[in-house]
């Protein structure tokens, strides 16, 4: 796996947005943010169009995505916020330059697309906050400017009670559990084999994430992983006849059969404290008791 350069005070940085629109005000503070870290900050050309719910048209974004892309000035990629429609440029980048120089591409959710295309070229990117959320937590914030100068070593968090014990070592890879298998069956769809597969979700009904989760397991994406870790299950919902299972219950029946450590509750994804991960890197997942730590290696 190639491991783009980390960043240096004086280094360029894009911000775009591949899905929802977004305003300039929304942007403003972030610019200042990554400002105050010495960072010099551009910004697609496309940045504040809007179509619809999305930021300017596919073309536009694709445009604003394929420039950052082949830029070599510009030394991480920043997408502005989630939503819906990265998935639907990637039919439209080309990616040899990218290739050719590789940069750090920055988000979570909606970007869990482009987290696995660039997974496929051999390329590590950085599941973390996003700009229209740089306000809401600085320990978050601040582990995605560590991550990007290279000082981002370790995560800690205490146990949760559903954790099943172990330790193990493996490439990081996943992201948005709706968008994986959205990718299912393209040619964007992630390898899980000896990996340490780390998956969150938001606004989504229980008996989605067992479908989804079975989808998971059918197609033997959970047979052969080195360990599973599971982000923020946010505001998850019921049917009015319960589905009778909680997502921890759906997750741990899906691997049940499976003997590798299991971490539940780990500070990533739609929550106010989202830690940057290297996707890409190999990683060293300890579950124990009393504690959990996530290594980058």
């Amino acid at each position: 796996m190639q491991i783009p350069a980390y960043l240096k005070k004086g280094d360029t940085v894009a911000i775009i947005a591949t899905a929802r629109k977004i305003s300039e005000e929304e942007i403003k503070p972030a610019i200042a943010f990554l400002e105050s870290y010495g960072l010099n900050v551009i910004c697609g050309a496309h940045l504040y169009k809007t179509d619809n719910q999305f930021a300017g048209t596919d073309d536009q974004r694709a445009s604003d995505l394929q420039w950052a892309l082949d830029n070599k000035e510009i030394k991480a990629i920043i997408i502005a916020r989630g939503g819906y429609g990265t998935v639907r440029l990637l039919e439209h980048i080309d990616f040899n330059e990218f290739k050719k120089h590789p940069k750090w591409l920055v988000g979570y959710s909606d970007v869990t697309v482009l987290h696995s295309a660039i997974h496929h070229l051999g390329i590590a990117s950085l599941h973390a906050t996003m700009p229209l959320n740089f306000s809401k937590n600085k320990e978050a914030t601040k582990s995605l400017v560590d991550a990007l100068f290279g000082t981002h070593e370790q995560i800690d968090l205490e146990a949760h009670f559903f954790n099943k014990a172990g330790k193990a070592t493996g490439e990081l890879v996943g992201g948005n559990l709706s968008l994986l298998f959205t990718l299912s069956g393209t040619p964007y769809d992630i390898d899980t084999t000896n990996k340490i597969l780390f998956i969150e979700d938001l606004d989504e009904y229980l008996y989605h994430i067992d479908r989804m989760m079975m989808q998971l397991k059918l197609s033997g994406k959970l047979k052969h992983l080195s360990g599973l870790v599971i982000g923020g299950m946010t505001d998850m919902k019921d049917n009015t006849i319960p589905f009778g299972k909680t997502e921890e219950d759906i997750i741990l029946d899906a691997v049940k059969e499976y003997n590798y450590p299991v971490c539940f509750d780990f500070p990533a994804g739609h929550i106010d404290r989202n830690l940057a991960l290297y996707f890409g890197r190999t990683v060293e997942l300890n579950v124990k008791s009393q504690n959990v730590s996530l290594k980058f290696l």
